[in-house]
């Protein structure tokens, strides 16, 4: 096994909710602008590091593997998984854990983010722990007014179509190879049963906060929302060492 920075990138998915879209194209292939959001991550990979990729695929994998080949023209050495059946965000990590360093990467095939994956690495590694969680602070409009009252029915406090915010998973993991203990290898396992596990057994998972761009490309309004994000602040997305790079076509 070999112990360079090592990314596994999850593109398996079907991508239901970006249809029409993903009739023709795996999701990952699915452009933000002139690239495909998964090259996107790829060249921001390759610009942080990770020049190792392990992409997980399923569905439409001949497209995948039709476009990307080896990884050659973006400079970094891409190698595939093929999951025979569904098996959720972590339980992949199985079919390859004769590849995997101690430390890496693992990521949604279709997010557009300008984190900087170097620092989130490193300080995944610091912290010494299993699990390092990338999060983003979402604010949600409630389109409603908000009531809260006492048992006896008076309100207490009225508040006319809040927002609420939260701090959410931005589908970006750093993960220590030991963590596949807690993974079953027989069924379909996904990270959020990974986390639910592991707080109910009382272990520790790190958070990682990010305060800048991040939009998970789940249906065509936020497609447009990444489309318009890129198009304006390209440089924060793409570094110029990372745009230099030739394309794959």
């Amino acid at each position: 096994m070999r112990d360079e920075p090592c990314a596994f990138l999850l593109a398996g998915g079907q991508g239901s909710r970006l249809r029409p879209y993903t009739t023709v194209l795996p999701k990952p292939l699915v452009p933000v602008q002139d690239l495909p959001i998964s090259e996107i991550l790829m060249r921001q990979l390759r610009h942080a590091g990770f020049k190792r990729i392990i992409m997980g695929v399923n569905h439409h994998e001949g497209l995948l593997r039709s476009y990307y080949g080896d990884g050659g023209a973006l400079g970094v050495e891409i190698t595939y998984s093929r999951e025979n059946r569904e098996l959720g965000t972590v339980a992949p990590l199985h079919l390859v854990a004769d590849r995997l360093p101690e430390h890496f990467l693992l990521l949604n095939g279709d997010l557009l983010t300008d984190l900087d994956f170097r620092r989130f690495f490193e300080a995944h590694r610091d912290t010494g722990r299993d699990l390092t969680i990338a999060t983003y602070r979402r604010a949600i409009p409630v389109p409603d007014g908000v009531i809260e009252f006492a048992p006896d029915g008076t309100i207490e406090r009225f508040r006319e179509k809040p927002t609420l915010n939260f701090w959410v998973s931005m589908g970006i993991y750093a993960m220590r190879k030991s963590v596949l203990r807690s993974i079953p290898q027989d069924r379909a396992y996904g990270m959020d049963d990974l986390i639910l596990a592991m707080v109910g057994g009382q272990e520790a998972i790190h958070t990682h906060r990010h305060d800048g761009g991040w939009y998970d490309i789940g249906c065509p309004a936020d497609l447009e929302r990444a489309n318009v994000a890129f198009a304006e602040n390209r440089h924060r997305f793409l570094p110029a060492q990372s745009q230099a790079l030739g394309g794959v076509a």
